[in-house]
């Protein structure tokens, strides 16, 4: 199977700039999907949706598999839920991906009904083990995007997450939405910067990572 990505759209288009329009001039007189939450992107990005290459959907298949086996299309399913609606692979995608791990023994097949039900093989199991950082990563960022996304729905009807110290459904404090907000475009501001600023900008950083962290972890060098 080749390296290639898929992208997922997160909602319509013309939705998202519909609702923009209803609450612009809130928030220092930006629309909810221009500040929405500091990290994942303006406006622009939502729209375009993002990516993930077919390795780390076949990692994602074999992390589900490890927890029961399915069929393909509970698993498109597993990944929506996990996403809070952000990210739902097509079928064109994930049967591919099946059939792939099945020639690779990593995952085996069994008949059920008109269906196929998928297991995790041994060699798929010890595939995981190998790779049990990057599963943790990518369904970290599952669990980020999810929250992304319970952030918006709460923007766009008023809820909590807009209120000074306000914690809706999301879990983000205001303050910790526009403090990550106000990192991003801190280094948008300084994209230019001289070899020597770069320096110190990225020693702020892993010093603040390493806070964020815990004194003990290291952060991770995939973004």
């Amino acid at each position: 199977m080749n390296n290639s990505v898929f992208t997922y759209s997160i909602c319509g288009d013309r939705s998202l700039r519909m609702a923009a329009g209803r609450h612009s001039g809130r928030q220092g007189g930006k629309g909810v999907i221009e500040s929405w939450d500091g990290m994942g992107g303006n406006g622009g990005s939502l729209t375009r949706g993002r990516k993930f290459g077919s390795e780390e959907l076949q990692l994602m298949l074999l992390a589900l598999l490890k927890e029961q086996a399915s069929h393909g299309y509970e698993l498109i399913k597993a990944l929506e839920t996990r996403s809070n609606g952000f990210y739902t692979p097509s079928p064109g995608m994930v049967y591919p991906a099946l059939t792939y791990l099945e020639e690779l023994d990593y995952a085996t097949v069994e008949a059920h009904g008109n269906r196929k039900r998928y297991h995790l093989a041994e060699p798929g199991r010890l595939y995981l083990d190998a790779n049990r950082e990057r599963i943790e990563l990518l369904f970290a960022k599952l669990k980020h995007a999810a929250r992304k996304m319970a952030w918006i729905k709460e923007a766009l009807t008023d809820e909590a997450a807009s209120e000074p110290g306000g914690v809706g459904a999301s879990g983000w404090l205001s303050e910790f939405v526009e403090a990550r907000r106000a990192l991003k475009m801190a280094l948008y501001r300084h994209s230019d910067a001289s070899t020597d600023e770069q320096r110190r900008i990225a020693a702020i950083l892993q010093r603040a990572a390493s806070e964020i962290l815990g004194a003990d972890a290291a952060p991770s060098s995939d973004s």
